[in-house]
């Protein structure tokens, strides 16, 4: 009995190890129109994203969509959550920078860099615990210097 209570309280811990080790970030999500909302003057009307871990730990999302005024857009990008910045190329910012805070909140800095100035978006993205729901929230400038709040919600597909 001994043995089997050892084995078992075993294979919690490991089970729970690995739940942990989980990233409910990951998978295809999908821009939510009506629960979202932005100052931006050309706000997203359309995204999906998908997001997948890499064998070299690194985290890959690929985005496709349309902005209001009809212009679609496609990009991907690679980071790692250690809070350094990667370089960006083909999305509207160049260098991005994610922190993971705990298993569902991740802290994100975009900077976007226009001549010798340097505009910073910083924002956070929480999943709720059930993994459904992923809600992105920022806040800075963009390109032309104009604040930009946004709140943006994804279901998971």
């Amino acid at each position: 009995m001994r043995q089997t209570i050892a084995k078992l309280s075993i294979y919690v811990m490991i089970a729970a190890g690995v739940m942990s080790a989980v990233d409910l970030r990951l998978g295809t999500w999908k821009f939510n129109a009506a629960k979202s909302k932005s100052t931006a003057t050309n706000p997203v009307k359309s995204q999906i994203d998908v997001r997948e871990a890499t064998p070299d730990g690194r985290i890959t999302i690929t985005r496709k969509g349309k902005l209001a005024d009809g212009k679609e857009f496609s990009y991907s990008f690679s980071f790692k959550y250690d809070g350094r910045e990667y370089p960006v190329k083909g999305a509207p910012f160049d260098t991005i920078a994610i922190k993971r805070i705990d298993a569902l909140t991740t802290s994100f800095e975009a900077s976007i860099t226009k001549v010798k100035s340097k505009y910073l978006i910083k924002g956070q993205t929480v999943v709720t615990p059930d993994g459904r729901t992923m809600t992105q929230t920022s806040k800075g400038t963009d390109e032309t210097g104009k604040m930009v709040e946004t709140t943006t919600v994804f279901d998971r597909q």
